[in-house]
């Protein structure tokens, strides 16, 4: 049974802010990201009450890779792929072909994106139940022995710079970003440096 003096043990060394970074090559059509993203959301209401009593702020930031020298910056090897407080909630890195970002690459090869192994299942979008279990390991101190040593990077997979080059390729050099895109890549101020036409390998908020 917890006694006093360990509840406000916890309480004191309890994060404040909770960081959610969730990298993806689609926020608009690829159906693993945009559920990853729902996901997170509904995690984040399920333990609203918790992180009020622990004084817990949550932060979501939605960074879409669009480059090999963005996805090397982010160490990104699989999309989506999701991080509290700088640490990727899954285990390890499991693919399959995903539709959705095969259609947008245009590649014969395809393109896999992540598979997600949760108590014995495998899901193609992050489940509720994990994105709550890694919060809730950040907020009460435990998420490094459940986590373990993060893997070595080593470089940018072959299957996510196939996926950029196409995208490189089959974007014309003008275009840039699309009008959406340049809405919600930076802040107004930014727009110019981070919407470069004359750089579309680069393109967009970095």
């Amino acid at each position: 049974m917890q006694t006093d003096k360990q509840a406000v043990k916890q309480h004191e060394t309890a994060p404040s802010v909770i960081d959610i970074e969730l990298l993806a090559l689609d926020l608009n059509n690829c159906t693993r990201c945009v559920g990853t993203l729902d996901h997170i959301e509904k995690a984040i209401k399920i333990i609203q009450p918790v992180m009020e009593v622990m004084e817990t702020q949550v932060n979501v930031e939605r960074v879409v890779v669009k480059s090999e020298e963005q996805a090397r910056r982010y160490q990104f090897v699989t999309s989506p792929t999701v991080r509290i407080n700088g640490k990727d909630i899954a285990f390890e890195t499991l693919e399959s072909e995903c539709e959705s970002c095969t259609d947008l690459c245009g590649c014969d090869e395809g393109t896999s994106c992540r598979v997600w192994r949760y108590r014995g299942e495998e899901y193609t979008e992050a489940p509720v139940g994990l994105v709550v279990e890694s919060i809730l390991r950040e907020i009460f101190g435990d998420s490094d022995d459940a986590l373990g040593a993060t893997p070595a990077y080593s470089g940018v997979p072959e299957n996510l710079r196939r996926f950029f080059r196409s995208k490189s390729e089959t974007r014309p050099a003008e275009a840039c970003c699309s009008p959406a895109e340049k809405e919600a890549c930076c802040e107004s101020g930014e727009k110019s440096a981070c919407c470069d036409a004359s750089q579309p390998e680069t393109c967009g908020c970095q």
